[in-house]
């Protein structure tokens, strides 16, 4: 944990953080930013996301993501954060957890992006180590889905290691990159993720009045 970094921008409200990483929601003055990491791993991220819109990388178009994202936060839907780098505030990718689901199914949908050049050295495995025990202790959610397009071998294999185990094949599942695309369907419950002996326990600061 870096101990001279300040706690999170007001208007973030959740800081999740371990080791040398921590997740927190997206604000205006990441712009800058995510817009450079976006634009320079486009043709890294377009196989394996649905189509950007025209005016994805535009300040207005991030604008209104923030509102999508604070809205779907307040009505209990999905939580969106970016990865930092701990040592050097850098950013490196972004996670979502969508269609949050109560009542009789407490579970909920893991996504994630990564920057061209930090993948493939550990930052998304340890995105994921910390937001599971997020999921399972602070959440109080029981099941955690995620869907891989059966090529993406490295996503596959980040997902297994974390835990999530292989359920099924679910054929033209999701829009992807404009075209209909098979998904492997993969998933980690609470007591998977219990009796793994590397569980982490991130240290979770700021307000979820809308999830808890």
């Amino acid at each position: 944990m870096s101990l001279l970094r300040p706690g999170p921008p007001p208007d973030a409200e959740l800081l999740i953080e371990a080791g040398a990483h921590y997740l927190r929601p997206p604000i205006m003055s990441d712009f800058k930013v995510w817009c450079l990491l976006r634009s320079d791993s486009r043709a890294f991220l377009t196989p394996w996301e649905p189509l950007w819109p025209s005016d994805d990388l535009s300040k207005s178009g991030f604008r209104r993501r923030l509102r999508r994202y604070a809205r779907d936060r307040k009505e209990g839907r999905s939580l969106t954060f970016l990865l930092f780098n701990a040592r050097n505030d850098g950013l490196l990718g972004g996670l979502t957890l969508s269609n949050i689901r109560r009542g009789v199914s407490q579970s909920a949908t893991l996504g994630y992006w990564m920057g061209e050049r930090h993948a493939g050295k550990g930052h998304m495995s340890a995105a994921v180590a910390m937001i599971l025990p997020f999921c399972f202790d602070v959440l109080n959610l029981h099941r955690i889905e995620a869907a891989c397009i059966p090529t993406n071998t490295p996503s596959i294999r980040l997902l297994e290691k974390a835990g999530f185990n292989r359920e099924g094949y679910a054929r033209n599942y999701l829009l992807i990159n404009g075209t209909w695309q098979d998904h492997l369907l993969l998933s980690c419950l609470a007591e998977d993720y219990a009796a793994r002996p590397d569980a982490v326990s991130p240290l979770v600061e700021g307000i979820l009045k809308d999830f808890l």
